[in-house]
């Protein structure tokens, strides 16, 4: 008689397959960190922006444009290891999580979008651009990653940890253009934000992705009301945490303190950051 009453699932998403083949149990640079600070300037100018535009932005967009910001005036953090060197990227490009069901299987799947020089566009830019993307990926019209999808879809699963370390190496440690295969380019970015917030998650850390090469990942959690202190009297405000995860081979607590200053600073002051609200849309004649 076994130990366990177990039966097998039949049925994984791509993405649970990969994670699978991912990560290992030793030899993890990983370091955390957390950023505690008030939003209700920007969650006021998000809403003065979608009255003014009728557009939906969200924490998502703007951290969009904080992170990219962040990489730009920190050009040693927008980096990846390779040969045990560091090589500085000359794009940078934002990477977001979206979730999805599978139209085949149903399985909750998870994907992704990439946004790149979010720091020198628009953030009605970044939204169009943004929804875009994510649309094409939940309707399974995104040619690049549903050519992935499938094909994680087959492998088998004793091949999963060799293959994803295959493939990081070709596209990263040798630098090789894989579109001719079905590999997107440049996949993943610079660095990457989940917004655990908008599945009600106050806090989380997200881990690092061996094959992607990305050193840092970023979790939005749920806007909270709590109490903070104002000119010496405790009042209640809307406070926002975002959970770091790092890759200490590339970054260290001096990239933290900076990128932490630039996100707070365009935060706690939205039009200063992320760029004067824009003129009330004129109704359609």
């Amino acid at each position: 008689m076994p130990n366990l009453r177990l039966k097998k699932k039949e049925r994984l998403s791509s993405f649970r397959k990969i994670a699978i083949g991912t990560w290992r149990t030793v030899g993890d640079p990983s370091v955390y960190g957390t950023l505690k600070m008030r939003a209700d300037r920007a969650l006021a100018y998000i809403d003065d922006f979608r009255r003014r535009t009728g557009k939906h932005v969200t924490i998502s967009h703007l951290m969009a444009k904080a992170v990219a910001q962040v990489l730009a005036e920190n050009p040693d953090a927008n980096a990846i290891l390779r040969w045990n060197r560091i090589y500085l990227r000359e794009d940078i490009g934002v990477f977001f999580q979206v979730e999805m069901k599978d139209p085949k299987t149903g399985e909750v799947d998870l994907s992704g979008a990439t946004i790149f020089d979010a720091h020198r566009k628009t953030l009605e830019q970044i939204v169009d651009e943004f929804q875009g993307r994510v649309d094409a990926v939940k309707a399974g019209k995104d040619k690049e990653l549903e050519g992935t999808r499938g094909t994680f879809r087959k492998v088998p699963y004793f091949f999963l940890n060799p293959l994803l370390n295959v493939l990081g190496f070709l596209l990263y440690t040798l630098n090789l253009d894989l579109r001719w295969a079905g590999v997107p380019k440049d996949a993943f970015g610079s660095a990457m934000v989940t917004n655990i917030g908008s599945l009600g998650l106050e806090e989380a850390y997200v881990p690092l992705v061996p094959y992607s090469r990305v050193p840092l990942l970023i979790a939005v959690g749920a806007v909270q009301d709590e109490p903070v202190v104002e000119d010496g009297k405790v009042v209640v405000a809307k406070v926002l945490r975002c959970f770091a995860t790092f890759d200490h081979r590339v970054l260290d607590g001096v990239h933290a303190a900076h990128m932490s200053k630039t996100i707070r600073r365009m935060f706690e002051d939205p039009e200063a950051g992320f760029g004067a609200l824009p003129a009330v849309a004129s109704p359609q004649a």
